[in-house]
């Protein structure tokens, strides 16, 4: 499920890219902020391993909403890998809304587990890999506030943390990057994307369908983005925020 930024393109013109120059600056770079474990500036990321993850949830407020299906999808050295996919017993009723998008009914999740009998599987299956999901700060709050209530909020790379819940790693995400790299085009959602890439989604609003979606869009993005770990995480941050101060630009507008 996802909140409606991801309809806006909320793109900032920055011109024509030029990855190579990008991984040459890089190359001087010592220390960039965000890195997931202890992957280091210099490594291709595309050649890392990757976990895609995606939610599905009762609704959109991570403090008050629960995930109910969760999928992870693996890459490596830019190819699929493997995927898994959970039905999550949220402990709630799922909203009509909620379950109109995605069709996960309260029948379905009666005898699925709670989100802390598979978190010691989970945490095995998110570590030492970089995470990715598109329009990352959805997922990454609701598997933040998920791991809160278990009693692993405000994790660090101090110990053995799961990138994914290292409150310092930053997300790939690839939703910052369609909406640069296709600022021109219609439609910044996943499925909008998915198609105008001839990507296949053929069970789109579920977790691990989505998930795959994903990152088979990154991959195909690849070629327009940093090759260097490092300045893939700093240009996005810089992508990032360009768009968010032009969102909250076209927002304030709206309400003028």
């Amino acid at each position: 499920m996802r909140s409606n930024l991801d309809t806006l393109c909320g793109c900032f013109p920055t011109g024509r890219h030029y990855p190579g120059i990008a991984d040459l600056i890089a190359k001087s770079v010592v220390k960039v902020d965000g890195l997931a474990g202890s992957y280091t500036p210099d490594r291709v990321w595309k050649r890392l391993p990757l976990v895609v993850i995606d939610f599905e949830t009762t609704g959109l407020n991570p403090e008050n909403d629960r995930v109910l299906e969760m999928g992870l999808v693996f890459f490596r050295d830019g190819k699929f890998e493997d995927r898994h996919n959970w039905l999550i017993n949220p402990g709630m009723p799922v909203p009509k809304e909620s379950s109109d998008v995605h069709g996960i009914t309260d029948e379905q999740l009666a005898d699925a587990p709670f989100f802390e009998q598979i978190f010691d599987e989970v945490l095995g299956h998110l570590k030492d890999r970089v995470p990715v999901a598109y329009n990352a700060p959805f997922d990454r709050k609701f598997l933040h506030a998920e791991a809160a209530r278990l009693g692993y909020g405000g994790l660090t790379q101090l110990g053995d943390v799961p990138p994914a819940l290292d409150t310092e790693a930053v997300w790939i995400d690839p939703l910052v990057w369609v909406r640069e790299l296709q600022k021109f085009e219609k439609g910044k959602k996943l499925t909008d994307v998915a198609a105008r890439m001839n990507i296949p989604l053929d069970n789109a609003h579920r977790a691990s369908g989505d998930a795959e979606a994903t990152g088979h869009v990154l991959m195909a993005l690849a070629k327009d983005m940093p090759e260097s770990y490092g300045e893939l995480v700093r240009i996005q941050g810089r992508y990032s925020a360009q768009q968010e101060a032009e969102f909250a630009a076209w927002r304030a507008k709206r309400k003028g």
